[in-house]
């Protein structure tokens, strides 16, 4: 049993059960997805949601400016926002956000350089990527589709699923 309406006010003490719905062969694909879980497990799933959101753009910038420092020998505040697609404004707060984090290091009109730190989660982000890629590949995805999906999922996938996207592309000898 669902949230009922009240007027304008949402009921949700039918949501409250702790017992996830049993899952059979039919359910898992079919029905309200709330349906297959309790409440507790539902929201844990969107706070997961949410907290990878938050480091989205961080990992983004980070992983970008690591792929412009391993290409050109530098990342220049400049290109990053044309690769992004954002203004220098936008590139400039970010950056500034970067180094309150300790994840870049910057002076106006310089280069950026990513800290010890920067790179280690660049490093992360980038494999997170390739894996997804070579995952989407070895399901027969095109290249270029696969590559712009990578770009949000890479944010959203638990260590379990990236651990089967990797089985399941090195059994289909993708990116090997």
């Amino acid at each position: 049993m669902g949230p009922q309406l009240t007027g304008q006010r949402c009921d949700m003490t039918a949501m409250t059960d702790p017992k996830p719905a049993p899952a059979t062969k039919d359910s898992t694909a079919k029905g309200a997805v709330s349906a297959h879980m309790s409440a507790a497990t539902q929201a844990d799933h969107f706070r997961q949601v949410r907290r990878a959101r938050e480091t989205e753009t961080i990992e983004d910038y980070v992983e970008l400016i690591a792929d412009l420092i391993d290409e050109t020998g530098e990342a220049r505040a400049v290109e990053v926002g044309r690769r992004l697609g954002v203004s220098s404004a936008t590139v400039n707060k970010m950056v500034a956000r970067l180094q309150q984090l300790d994840l870049v290091t910057a002076q106006p009109y310089r280069s950026i350089f990513l800290t010890d730190e920067g790179r280690a989660v660049a490093e992360k982000s980038r494999k997170r990527h390739h894996t997804i890629v070579e995952f989407l590949l070895a399901l027969g995805i095109s290249e270029k589709t696969a590559w712009a999906d990578a770009e949000g999922l890479e944010h959203h996938c638990s260590e379990e699923t990236l651990e089967a996207f990797e089985r399941f592309s090195k059994t289909n000898n993708v990116g090997k």
